[in-house]
């Protein structure tokens, strides 16, 4: 009997032996099965995580930042143990005793989980594990994947300490609101850094890894609140705060960012504007996208604060009262159905929805608005972020009497007949210059013509400005480095830079007379903008008055292609074709260019590469680009001798003799003095620059500059047609460029521009190109500066080789027009062209 039952039992052991060992094989194999081609675990322990690229202005101050998963690292030794604790209470218990996987914690969390009728669910899955799921495994829930899991958690315990998983952890983890990792998480919901978290707001982060969703701090409130509370009892179970705490935190009220407790950190950036984005654009080309994107870049601009909004305002300013002074209204093209009108807060939740620009500030700050009422006195608004009057905010019917708006069939409708009600507009207040008090609602329209405007230091290249547009969020499209158009007459200044560079002068004499060319589309027939021929004339004066016929002369003189290098060394084109047409500035560049070619002429002749950047420097403080590539011979020292400063040697290269660029500023100071940009540009310091018409006046230009600033403006549609009789360069550009530059001028100064060795001066008669006299005077007497050596040819005359038949007189007196008398320097009278009596000019610039 006892043998009988030693041997059951015997045989009971056995079987439970071998079953234990079939188990254990069993798992053996299936882990060394999942094992094997498992991704390596090494790369975790060099493992930098994608960050948040951020743009600095050139005075500190945080202007954008550009991100795909919005991160902040924090090195685990920079986290909070509040913040570790709050997390390992909440997914981990026994994070710091486990080896990757935790048989205990997976038993607790299901006892925890039966108890409190799913109430209180920890997650099963270690931190580590939650670790390999995010780097290196996919993120479905097979059994297959859970075994791969364990297998990698248990190899990085060996390999990784306790702090660089919970490191790794902290800082991957997604917490909703487009913020991965803890420390953007604590910005977002409290904008706060991770050492100003009290326990309840810790608690409160630790409750969302599992679905943030699900725990929304608005649309969830309750149970966030809920999970927030349990993750703040586990912290005290744990040990990591006392009871006490645990009862203070736990009576707090939920409060974030997003209830509209706190600020948020989005407050204290501007919208995003055109130089971030180009910033991005230029950078991302450079470093790629992905750094860019993910490789915490801090890239320090070159913008100036102050002057931004100045460039915009200048810009808008314009644009709009062109567009004002066409009186045709087109609105914002937006809707609200009658629905959403019921009462105010379902119309403000439909407005705050309807895509419309909310960056736009002229004078005073534009808001989008519904109409909800029209009648006869005119319309009543409710406007985005401003509370109802008592009376309701109302439009004037006066105030949209400027404009008509266009009828399906096409035709103009009545004066004041704009909105309906439930349109989208925008508007803004209008106030006293005096004190800045509230007069009344003005209607505001995005002006159909754009425009561009750029600004930069003619030595450094450093850009302190740039609009590309009326509005970045009305259109994204930067008219100021994308859009490439004719710059018509204001390309001429090269035209007489390759000259002056020839062998020619100031005082050299071109024939300004008709010119026939034969094309393969015809014969053109090029005119200057006033329909007049001139004779005779100095370059001087051709450029001041922007004569087309003249410069045409000058470049088949010079020859095109030597035109060409001069345009391509200038950075202005990659490859100007050598047609005469484009000596008028037919061929498109973008505004960027021509202003950082202009540089070059204010600096005396040095080159110069624009950017928007100073400094790029990685995630860990590295310089990885830097614009100024000067050599600082001094810096090294320890000590100078007293009154001295670094020495610092500018490397650049020269692209223009300094006699040149000289002559051809001061030839364009007189297009600011007596020419083509006499009314509308007058700074207290010399200043010198070009206008620029093309052909219809589908775009106009002005590029000018002072001794260190030099900016640049473009206006046209952006589907190109004519801006309407009148239109030019000076009357629409040159405002923009004064506005500007009269701030600019205040604040960085002017001066004389820099007289280079090797100029003698000699007076000349700025209409016939004479020699005067040192001690003449007067309206019409320039002091000119010629190269020292240079043997002066005064009188002889240019018409670059084009025959004039009889057909073709110097001067053409048509339809009775006897022409313009003119008094010269020494006093006699000479007669000036009178209207020609054929040609149009097809293509180029103007004046």
């Amino acid at each position: 009997m006892f043998r009988m039952i030693l041997s059951f039992f015997g045989g009971i052991f056995t079987t439970l032996t071998m079953s234990i060992g079939m188990v254990a094989l069993t798992i053996g194999a299936v882990f060394w099965m999942y094992g094997r081609d498992l991704p390596s675990h090494e790369s975790l322990a060099s493992y930098t995580p994608p960050t948040i690229s951020r743009i600095y202005s050139g005075q500190g101050r945080l202007i954008d930042e550009f991100a795909q998963e919005r991160r902040l690292f924090a090195p685990a030794d920079t986290i909070p143990d509040l913040v570790k604790q709050a997390f390992i209470s909440a997914e981990d218990k026994n994070f710091y005793d486990h080896d990757g996987y935790d048989l205990r914690g997976i038993g607790s969390a299901a006892v925890d989980a039966v108890k409190s009728r799913g109430q209180d669910v920890r997650g099963a899955s270690t931190i580590t594990q939650q670790v390999m799921k995010n780097f290196l495994l996919s993120g479905d829930r097979r059994a297959e994947r859970k075994i791969k899991e364990i297998i990698l958690a248990a190899r990085v315990e060996e390999a990784l300490p306790k702090e660089k998983i919970l490191e790794l952890y902290l800082n991957e983890i997604f917490l909703g609101q487009n913020s991965y990792g803890v420390a953007a998480a604590s910005q977002t919901y409290f904008n706060k850094t991770l050492s100003e978290l009290a326990p309840h707001e810790a608690a409160f982060l630790a409750s969302l890894p599992k679905a943030p969703s699900d725990y929304h701090p608005v649309r969830r409130k309750d149970r966030l609140t809920a999970r927030r509370n349990y993750v703040l009892r586990e912290m005290q179970q744990n040990g990591y705060i006392t009871e006490a705490v645990y009862q203070k935190e736990r009576q707090e009220p939920l409060r974030s960012v997003q209830n509209g407790d706190f600020e948020s950190f989005k407050a204290e950036l501007p919208p995003r504007d055109y130089f971030t984005d180009e910033i991005r654009r230029q950078l991302s080309e450079h470093f790629g996208e992905g750094e860019f994107f993910t490789g915490g870049l801090t890239v320090r601009a070159t913008i100036d604060n102050e002057m931004q909004p100045i460039a915009a305002d200048a810009l808008r300013r314009e644009l709009e009262s062109f567009d004002r002074g066409r009186g045709v209204w087109r609105g914002t093209g937006e809707t609200l159905p009658a629905e959403a009108l019921v009462d105010e807060e379902t119309w403000r939740a439909a407005l705050s929805n309807v895509r419309v620009p909310r960056d736009i500030t002229l004078e005073t700050q534009w808001f989008p608005a519904v109409v909800l009422e029209v009648g006869t006195g005119g319309a009543r608004l409710g406007i985005e972020s401003v509370e109802n009057d008592e009376g309701g905010n109302w439009v004037p019917r006066n105030d949209m009497e400027w404009a008509r708006a266009r009828q399906e069939n096409g035709k103009l409708g009545g004066r004041g007949d704009l909105v309906d009600v439930g349109d989208v507009v925008l508007v803004r207040r209008m106030v006293t210059d005096a004190d800045g008090s509230f007069i009344r609602w003005t209607l505001r329209q995005v002006p159909e013509v754009q425009g561009g405007f750029v600004a930069m230091d003619v030595n450094t290249g450093r850009v302190i400005a740039m609009q590309g547009g009326f509005s970045y969020q009305s259109s994204v499209f930067n008219r100021a480095t994308q859009a490439k158009r004719q710059p018509g007459s204001s390309f001429k200044p090269f035209v007489f830079a390759a000259a002056l560079d020839s062998g020619y002068t100031p005082a050299t004499i071109i024939v300004d007379a008709p010119i026939e060319i034969n094309t393969p589309q015809g014969v053109w027939r090029p005119q200057n903008s006033s329909n007049r021929y001139y004779g005779p004339t100095p370059l001087r004066t051709g450029i001041e008055q922007s004569r087309n016929l003249m410069t045409i002369r000058l470049a088949q003189e010079v020859g095109m292609r030597t035109v060409g290098d001069y345009a391509e060394r200038f950075g202005v084109y990659d490859n100007l074709s050598p047609v005469l047409a484009n000596a008028l500035g037919s061929q498109e560049t973008t505004l960027y260019q021509m202003v950082a070619a202009y540089a070059m002429f204010a600096n005396g002749g040095e080159r110069v590469e624009p950017t928007l950047v100073d400094r790029v420097q990685d995630r860990y403080g590295r310089t990885v680009y830097k614009h100024d590539k000067r050599v600082c011979e001094d810096c090294s020292l320890t000590t100078l001798p007293a009154g001295t400063s670094p020495r610092v040697i500018s490397n650049r290269e020269r692209v223009m003799d300094p006699v040149t660029a000289y002559q051809l500023t001061s030839m364009m100071k007189g297009v600011v003095e007596r020419g083509t940009a006499r009314r509308t540009v007058n700074l207290p310091v010399p200043t010198a620059g070009k206008t620029g018409t093309t052909n219809d006046a589908k775009d106009v230009w002005f590029v000018g500059f002072t001794s260190n600033i030099v900016a640049g403006c473009y206006i046209g549609y952006d589907q190109p047609r004519s801006l309407g009789r009148g239109a030019s360069g000076g009357g629409m550009c040159g405002p923009v460029f004064q506005r500007f530059m009269s701030k600019a001028v205040k604040k960085y100064g002017g001066g004389k521009f820099a007289v280079p060795q090797g100029c003698e001066f000699i007076k000349i008669d700025r209409f016939t190109g004479a020699r005067l006299g040192a001690g003449a005077s007067g309206a019409n007497v320039v002091s000119e500066c010629f190269r020292e050596g240079e043997i002066i040819n005064f009188g002889i005359t240019f018409d670059g080789g084009f025959a004039m038949g009889a057909d073709l007189p110097l001067v053409e007196e048509v339809g009775g027009n006897r022409g313009r008398e003119v008094t010269t320097s020494s006093g006699k009278k000479a007669v000036v062209g009178p209207k020609a009596g054929f040609g149009t000019l097809s293509s180029g610039g103007l004046y």
